[in-house]
């Protein structure tokens, strides 16, 4: 078939239409935002504290970049945070500004010892003394600490952001040992009250840590709860960006993508800018294509798009921790196959339908219908969780799982390593 390019001129190509892990523009959905942008707008007129919660992957940055503006945005993450000076040496290290610092790198070294030392830097005018240590241990960091003696960075904030248009967005925030929290909500609270603008964003189920780690925030902030995307929403995605692109697919097939896309308006991108790839559609076509829903054509697109190779951490979850020499129970699954209690959670999860987030019933009736009759034990199931969100995330540069015992919930934060777990025949192999 002879496809005749649009004019130069009039042209997009399927990386601009759809975008996953940048800003849209043609394919930015925004109605059902429009109350949440008000309120946030209506928030910083007031000077509150803002929080959001939400999903993994469910818009929360991209929400706040499109009201504040990317220029204006400064973005770090609560992981690793250990302390309040830590999590303001994030911002200052984005806006930068040359403070004294900590910094730290890995290191094998399997020596032992520690050496220290002061010294006087002119800092904003006057000496600022420090002092400094480097610590080596077996099998651990490297740490080279340079802190400043009586440094007040939190002051420091306040002198640098306050009036001046910038917001800070906290991401993850509920990664911020409990410990830590209160010291941090402590000091968001006199930011807040100096004038800095300051957004926190968390998984829903821990929304209300900084209330709890600081009560005196009562009236002080504004929530804006987010959640999963609807499948009509996600769908509008897919109608902008093939219509862009001139591709007339049917209702269903758009339908079909949106509910693999499992509530992520990333995944959803991600769907649909492989579909593109699969129609060989790079660029506007003209004439239009018409695209039939298609079941084979929905598992090209799928398989396509869950390209990432998760084989090695699948492989691990299902094997799980070391048994030391006791056999784990097996069980009849539905399929006439058996399984123990790690291949029948990570079945559950990656069974029909597509969903990131389980709450410890969803997951328990997953698991009934992956077993013939009996199931694992609840206290098995719990254990599984958690090791297989432990052994996940070991050695990853971010979090992929993630089990809250407390809350008792599994979020599978990475989109990609689901849509591996479903398309790939890796669950069903690793017996």
């Amino acid at each position: 078939m002879i496809v005749h390019h649009c004019k130069r001129s009039q042209c997009m190509r399927a990386t601009e239409v759809f975008t996953p892990g940048q800003t849209p523009t043609v394919t930015f959905v925004r109605d059902h935002l429009e109350r949440r942008e008000q309120t946030l707008r209506d928030a910083r007129e007031q000077h509150l504290l803002i929080t959001i919660s939400g999903p993994s992957k469910s818009g929360k940055t991209v929400f706040v970049r499109n009201v504040v503006g990317a220029d204006n945005l400064v973005s770090i993450t609560g992981a690793g945070v250990q302390s309040p000076d830590q999590l303001w040496l994030k911002v200052f290290h984005q806006i930068g500004t040359t403070v004294p610092t900590t910094s730290s790198a890995e290191s094998n070294s399997s020596t032992s010892g520690t050496g220290g030392g002061k010294g006087q830097l002119k800092l904003f005018g006057s000496g600022v003394e420090l002092s400094g240590n480097v610590t080596h241990a077996s099998g651990s960091k490297t740490v080279d600490t340079v802190a400043a003696v009586g440094f007040d960075h939190l002051q420091l904030l306040i002198k640098e952001l306050a009036g001046s248009g910038l917001v800070v967005f906290v991401d993850d925030f509920h990664y911020i040992p409990r410990e830590v929290q209160k010291q941090v909500a402590e000091q968001i609270k006199e930011a807040i009250d100096k004038g800095v603008e300051i957004v926190c964003a968390s998984v829903p189920y821990h929304s209300e840590d900084i209330l709890r780690a600081n009560p005196d925030l009562q009236g002080r902030f504004v929530a804006i709860d987010f959640d999963y995307w609807d499948a009509p929403t996600l769908t509008r995605i897919a109608e902008r960006g093939f219509a862009e692109l001139g591709l007339n697919v049917e209702p269903e097939l758009m339908a079909a993508f949106a509910g693999e896309a499992a509530g992520s308006p990333q995944l959803m991108q991600s769907i649909c800018l492989n579909a593109c790839f699969q129609l060989e559609t790079r660029e506007s076509r003209q004439p239009p294509l018409d695209v039939p829903h298609d079941k084979l054509f929905i598992k090209d697109v799928c398989s396509r798009t869950s390209s990432t190779d998760f084989s090695s951490t699948v492989e691990k979850l299902r094997e799980g921790p070391k048994t030391r020499g006791t056999e784990r129970l097996n069980y009849r699954l539905a399929d006439g196959e058996n399984g123990d209690v790690y291949t029948i959670v990570l079945r559950a999860l990656a069974a029909d339908p597509p969903q990131l987030r389980f709450t410890y019933s969803q997951l328990l009736a997953r698991i009934e219908n992956v077993c013939e009759t009996t199931t694992p034990s609840g206290s098995s199931t719990s254990g599984a969780c958690l090791h297989i969100a432990q052994l996940a995330n070991d050695g990853q540069s971010k979090i992929l799982i993630e089990w809250d015992s407390d809350n008792e919930i599994l979020n599978i934060r990475e989109p990609y390593l689901l849509f591996y777990m479903r398309w790939s025949d890796t669950i069903v192999r690793l017996n």
